[in-house]
């Protein structure tokens, strides 16, 4: 993991989705960390040529685009908020049923139309919550790399 985030994860975590080369590509957490600070992060992508993709999307005002798409289109709000309720039951499940983190939604976001962070989005929608953020932008990328460029990176046995 830590070689594929440039850093060690912040954990407890488990691996909760795998790529087309059976890498880690979603990590989820519960919502308290080992030592106690609250962590509201449910799901964390972790595939890097994702990651790359997600972050070009977001550095040309991605995530603004699509909060402005949730402030005026009422099926597109309608469905984030589903999805934010569905990342609570989530995390309060992945926490033993009591989430540290109740008062915030997807990316520790107050407002469950409050769109910052692609990159969580994407990591929800590849674990199965239909996050209308994700899945839109998982819709017009390529999903996997050709090339398995995590085969060096020592990730084999990592459950």
């Amino acid at each position: 993991m830590s070689a594929q985030l440039g850093r060690v994860p912040r954990g407890p975590w488990r691996v909760a989705v795998r790529c087309a080369w059976d890498r880690p590509a979603v990590i989820v957490s519960p919502s308290t960390l080992v030592d106690g600070t609250p962590f509201p992060n449910l799901a964390w992508l972790t595939c890097p040529w994702l990651t790359e993709l997600v972050g070009a999307e977001e550095s040309t005002g991605g995530a603004a685009a699509y909060a402005r798409r949730a402030a005026e289109d009422p099926a597109f709000a309608a469905a984030l908020v589903a999805a934010d309720t569905d990342v609570r039951t989530r995390r309060a499940a992945e926490s033993g049923g009591t989430d540290a983190c109740a008062t915030v939604g997807i990316a520790g976001q107050r407002d469950p139309l409050g769109v910052k962070c692609l990159h969580a989005h994407v990591a929800l929608a590849l674990l199965g919550v239909a996050d209308p953020v994700g899945e839109d932008v998982l819709g017009r990328v390529q999903r996997w790399c050709d090339d398995d460029r995590c085969a060096g990176l020592g990730l084999e046995g990592i459950e």
